[in-house]
Parts: structure tokens; sequence; C-alpha cells
């Protein structure tokens, strides 16, 4: 090929506008690689390895399953190991499809704009080492997209609503996406996302390692349910040539377990050192909600002979922190989250309607707002220009703090709560109790994904950075509220009390078949065993609740 026949003096490349002039042998090659991208990829695909160089893709038998289920479905999500290839496997795929196809738009998206251009960097390297024959002239050759004369563009951006809007795609590859922040993946998922799936044959590839439960957790999970269209693979880390027991146990010693679990056992644990145990967390399930509107969803209806409370963190709809509320049924135990709401842009001077609406049509349910903020305004709205009466009042009692009542008592009275570290102390105590006790039941995804990224920080609670704690936090103001003695007289239940005889119930049911020893000294109804050691039911002697502690 003559010198000027090469793109910006690249001799690898080739400039559009090159005649090529195939041989029979490669015509019958180039259609056989159209038809098969594994075939394509273990033939003509190289890649970069740190100990070899420039080498073959030498493809695991998971990656050619891989490079399969992309070619043959729309809609593909992996849940994969760390160092398993899944990137190079998913770049030799898009390469694959650039190629051989006309005038698509490719997307390749990752948590920063950085990395998606790494990503790029080696499809350009692989690209460079096909065959001059194969290659499709280039009109653009730069650092975040590129152009071939077949029409094909592919372009590498941050996964944000931002740097992809009105964009169209005829495939797109979002890598690592569990750990897209939760915020920018919602705003992704509200602008960007629709028009990507809109077409008849556009394809999506979701690839990642799972980090909490956020968007790729709910995606993963409703493909496995078959609740969406994505076709779900997971990959184990043993597919993988090489990693056996020994490797497991070198890798965790260099780590550890929960390290290895999440990276490549692949469990979807939440942040470290969260309010509520891991354990308990991996046991929540979300469902659908029965109706959604607006920022608005409900897994119950109102019925008519039940009690319902609703607590409210309010923002300033100015797209940072969302206006939330949840709505609890507390007719019974567990307490139920029934509806809950959830919106970054409502304004709060409009906030205060959507609140009347739904505590009016839970039987007006009593309402408590958090007011350390724009939160004053929003409840002096509720009670004196809705003329809402069940909005809760708290007034300060010395070193008792913050008490609930149901209207005005001295000077030092307001509507709503103040969150003081005292009051979010204990609601998150208390939540804890509760949740983890089975005291309290929800089943919404926003709520669980906020429960899993609500850690400790210095001496608090709070969200881990990048994400929301605005559900969460009406879920301490409800677990604060719930100890007060107004609430103990609103429903007739003793939250604390009904805890504290469960754990005593439980714990003499499981000392049941042992009974108590005794000394001997008294005379009861025991029984002397086959050893001579005599055993009683242990009321004589009398009051134990000091074993218990009392929640």
């Amino acid at each position: 090929m003559p010198g000027d026949d090469i793109y910006l003096g690249n001799p690898n490349l080739k400039k559009a506008n090159t005649p090529i002039q195939f041989t029979k042998e490669q015509v019958a090659e180039f259609i056989k690689c159209k038809k098969d991208p594994v075939y394509f990829a273990a033939k003509y695909v190289k890649i970069v390895s740190l100990d070899e160089g420039l080498v073959p893709f030498d493809m695991y038998k998971f990656q050619k399953k891989l490079i399969k289920n992309f070619h043959n479905n729309r809609f593909n999500i992996c849940k994969m190991p760390r160092q398993t290839g899944k990137s190079t496997t998913v770049v030799s795929f898009l390469l694959h499809y650039a190629v051989f196809n006309d005038n698509v738009n490719i997307g390749i998206l990752a948590n920063k704009a950085a990395t998606a251009r790494e990503l790029l960097g080696r499809l350009q390297t692989a690209y460079e080492n096909l065959p001059k024959w194969m290659q499709q002239g280039i009109i653009a050759w730069n650092k975040g997209s590129l152009e071939l004369e077949n029409g094909s563009k592919i372009l590498a951006a941050s996964t944000s609503a931002s740097a992809v809007r009105g964009m169209s795609f005829n495939i797109i590859f979002l890598d690592e996406f569990a750990f897209v922040p939760n915020h920018i993946a919602d705003s992704f998922f509200a602008s960007v996302y629709p028009t990507i799936t809109s077409g008849k044959s556009t394809k999506v590839i979701i690839v990642s390692t799972p980090h909490g439960m956020n968007h790729f957790y709910r995606m993963w999970h409703d493909a496995e349910r078959g609740r969406n269209d994505y076709i779900p693979t997971e990959v184990h880390w043993s597919e993988v040539p090489g990693r056996n027991a020994k490797w497991k146990k070198q890798t965790i010693a260099n780590t550890s377990e929960e390290q290895f679990r999440v990276e490549f056992e692949c469990e979807f644990l939440g942040s470290v050192d969260t309010l509520i145990s891991v354990a308990k967390l991996k046991t929540l399930v979300y469902n659908d909600p029965i109706k959604k509107n607006a920022g608005l969803d409900i897994y119950e209806n109102p019925i008519d002979d039940h009690s319902y409370i609703i607590t409210v963190d309010t923002a300033r709809g100015i797209d940072g922190d969302y206006s939330a509320f949840i709505v609890f049924d507390i007719t019974d135990f567990p307490y139920r989250v029934v509806a809950k709401y959830k919106n970054n842009e409502i304004k709060p001077m409009l906030f205060p309607s959507i609140i009347h609406d739904i505590a009016k049509a839970y039987n007006w349910a009593y309402t408590l707002i958090e007011v350390n903020d724009i939160g004053d305004q929003v409840a002096s709205i509720l009670f004196f220009d809705l003329e809402y009466e069940n909005v809760l009042m708290c007034s300060m009692r010395g070193r008792a703090g913050q008490i609930v009542g149901s209207g005005f008592s001295g000077k030092k009275s307001q509507l709503g709560v103040r969150m003081t570290s005292a009051v979010k102390k204990l609601g998150c105590s208390n939540l804890k109790t509760l949740l983890e006790d089975d005291k309290l039941a929800t089943c919404d995804y926003d709520i669980i994904a906020e429960l899993t990224t609500f850690v400790q920080r210095k001496n608090t609670f709070m969200a881990e950075e990048g994400c929301h704690d605005d559900l969460a936090m009406c879920l301490v103001i409800f677990s604060w509220l719930v100890a007060q003695d107004y609430f103990k007289e609103m429903t007739e239940q003793d939250v604390r009390k009904r805890i504290y005889e469960d754990q005593k119930n439980q714990i003499e049911q499981d000392m049941a078949p042992f009974g108590f020893l005794n000394d001997g000294i008294h005379d009861d109804a025991g029984f002397v065993d086959s050893d001579g050691t005599r055993w009683s039911s242990g009321a004589e002697y009398g009051d134990r609740s000091f074993m218990w502690e009392y929640l």
C-alpha cells in the first residue's frame, strides 16, 4: 500500500477511500467473520498482556458464551467477578459490531470518562492489529471517539445524562454499572435510557461486579425473575483457569473475607458499617408497587379501620436531596410501609398539598414532619393553610428533650420535630431493633437501597458519599416516634414492652427443654435424672426480669 494510503502516518491504519483488491479466500473469511463473532475474536483480535505484550485473544469458555449471548440477544446483563477479562470480552464484540455493520453508533460508558476512554483505547489497539483488508478506512481517530468509512461511530464517555443526551445509539455498553453513583444512575435512566431502548434492534450490554443494592442490583434481580427483557449471565471465579481453593485462600489472606465475597463471589452486600446488619439487609426483598405516579409508590390501599402514620423529610426542591415521606400501617405488628413518596423537583410550597391528600386518604393519618430547615414552612402550610389537624407537635421537656404531643403547650412547643443528635441517635437505635427483630417490614426498593448505604460516619449515621438518605431519615423519625408516650396513647401499643416480651418468651422457649438446675434444698415438682441431678421449672427463684435487657 502506498504511504499516502495510511491514516495520519500510522502504518497500521488504512485511510478512508483506499481501494482494496480482495482475494477469494479473503472474501470467504470476511463473510465467515461477519457471521461468527466468536471465530472473529479468536482468530483476529489481539490484546495487550502485562507479561507477554501483544498476544492473540485466547478466550475462556465463558467468554465465548458471553460473545454468543451479545450477538444473539438485544439486552444482556452480566454479573462477573473482578479480573475475569469481562471488559476485553465486550470490547472484542463491539469491534466486530463496528466493522461488520454499517452506519451504527456505539456508546462505551463507564463510571468515569477516563475509564471509558481506556476501554476505547483497547478497541483501537485491537483494530490497529486487524489485517488491512478487513479494516474499514478511518474518518476520525481520537482518544474519546472514532469514525469509520462504513459510517460506524464509537463514543467513549461517562455514564451520565449530560454526556450522551440528544444522541442515539444502536448499541451501548455500560461498564461496571454498579459503581455509578445512585443520583447519576437515576438521571441516566430517567432522561437517556428510554431513547436507547426505543429502537427495534438496539442492543444494551451491562457488565459489572456487584457493589451494594443499587440500580445494577435491581436490574439483575428483575432479570433473574423474568421481570425485564435482559438475559442474565453469571460467571463464577472458579471458571477462570488457575483459580482454585488454594488461590481463594491466598486471595482472602491478602484482602478479607468480606471483600472476597463481594468482588469474587459476587454477593450484593451493602456498604461497610451499615446501621442495619448485612445479614438482615440480605433478607430484604423488594416488590413492585400496585400504583405508581410522579414519585408516589403505593403498596397497599387504605383500609377503613386501620391506623396510619406519615413521617416527612423535606428538601429545598433544587435538584439535590429529595423531599420524601413514608406511610406506615401501625394497626398491628409488624408495622408495614404501605406507601412512599420521593421527589427532588417538588417545590416546598406544593409539597404540603401532596402530604395532605395522601394523609387524608389514609384515614387522616397522623403526620410528623422534620422541621430543621424548610420543613418548618411545609408543616406550617399543612397545619394553618390547609387546616390539617393531625400534624404532630413537639415540646421541650428539660432533660427529657423533645416530647410528642397533639397540641401547643408552653412557649417551647412547635409543629413537627427538630432533628437533633439525641433524636437521631435514639431513632437509629430503635430502627435497628425494629427491622432486625422483624417488627417493621418494607418491600420498597428505594428504601432498601438507602439502607444499604446508610452508614456510620464519625459519630452518627448518614448516607454514603454520592448516595441519599431521605427515606432512611423518614424511617429514623418513625422509629423515634414509636418510643414516645404519645404514640402509646394513640395506638395503645408499647413497642418496647412488646419487643421485650417477645425476646423474653423466645429465650424461655429455648430454655424450656432443659429447665433450671435446683440446689435440692426446696421440695418442688422437679425430677432427678439418672446421674442424680435434680431439675425443676425454676419457679422458686422468683422473678428473673433483671436477666432481660429492656429495649
